[in-house]
């Protein structure tokens, strides 16, 4: 786990480190295409071993299908599989969304939090897929 940062001159460093990154590539954006902090949960997810670029074919259609958490708890499996088809290991990323927004409804009234905590406790979610959400969604 990682170490909090805990004093001023930790953050101070921080945010040193922060500035260069930005300096050095201040071009860099996540190149999935998404309007909320769900969606683009749900792009990660696909993106595992797929393209960006196959990724977003893929999420047009899925996103103008299901647009809550809800919405993809109560997808029969099947059609979403039939979805997600195309960006490779559906059946497991399916069962992973599926779980994943099960904990988001039943936990988080349907809303991606906000904490690496508890988004690396969502199923189908690591700390990669975490820290994609949390530092271009928020």
């Amino acid at each position: 786990m990682a170490k909090k940062l805990s004093s001023d001159t930790d953050k101070r460093l921080a945010l040193q480190v922060v500035r260069r990154l930005a300096k050095a590539y201040p071009d860099a954006w996540c190149t999935l295409d998404y309007s909320t902090p769900l969606e683009l949960l749900i792009a990660t997810i696909l993106a595992a071993q797929c393209t960006d670029e196959r990724v977003n074919q893929v999420t047009k259609s899925l996103f103008a299908r299901y647009r809550t958490a809800a919405d993809y708890v109560a997808a029969p499996p099947e059609e979403l599989k039939r979805y997600i088809q195309s960006t490779g290991f559906y059946n497991s990323k399916a069962k992973s969304i599926k779980s994943c927004c099960q904990a988001l409804v039943e936990h988080y009234g349907g809303e991606v939090p906000r904490q690496l905590e508890l988004l690396t406790q969502l199923p189908g979610v690591g700390r990669k897929t975490a820290n994609v959400v949390l530092g271009t969604a928020y």
